[in-house]
């Protein structure tokens, strides 16, 4: 995936073909395909592993805080692997071409997927329709933070760019 995403960013999405990505990794087009179905699971390939992370660190929770608290938490515990100058790469590859900028909502789909999954095994006995609005917001808001960290070119770490989102959401509710 590094070797893709460096081919993207030196020749654009658009212009850099599979012989180039697996040229750069070192391998074949045949072995290519073992891994990725084509140039875009290049780079949505850690968006899956992001969400099964989300997910088990909602779990890591203590399940007595709402649910809202318990989803804001768990990405502040792992947004660590979220940062860097790989997903600003990325972001800009994505911004660049219409094709990955309509993809780039099956990440949050399934982000929204694995933060409801997680809330409903920490708290059993919660309506599913509430976990399933937390669930909403709490992407909203990752995705408000990941946006102003990345137009701000990352001048402060993104946990802080999430907390602010989270309690201008909670402050917007009230």
């Amino acid at each position: 995936a590094d070797a893709g995403l460096k081919a993207f960013l030196a020749n654009g999405y658009d212009a850099t073909t599979l012989d180039e990505i697996a040229a750069a990794a070192g391998i074949s087009r045949r072995t290519f395909f073992h891994y990725f179905k084509s140039k875009d699971e290049v780079l949505f390939a850690s968006l899956g592993n992001h969400a099964s992370v989300v997910k088990a660190s909602i779990l890591a929770e203590p399940p007595t805080g709402t649910a809202i608290d318990i989803a804001r938490d768990a990405l502040l515990n792992i947004i660590g692997s979220f940062q860097g100058s790989q997903m600003m790469a990325t972001a800009k590859i994505m911004r660049e071409s219409k094709t990955l900028r309509s993809r780039r909502h099956t990440g949050y789909l399934q982000f929204e997927q694995a933060i409801f999954d997680g809330l409903c095994e920490l708290q059993p006995d919660q309506a599913r329709d509430s976990l399933r609005l937390v669930s909403l917001v709490t992407v909203v808001a990752l995705r408000l933070a990941v946006e102003t960290w990345q137009q701000q070119h990352a001048r402060h770490p993104l946990a802080g760019y999430v907390r602010d989102a989270f309690e201008r959401l909670k402050t917007e509710i009230r």
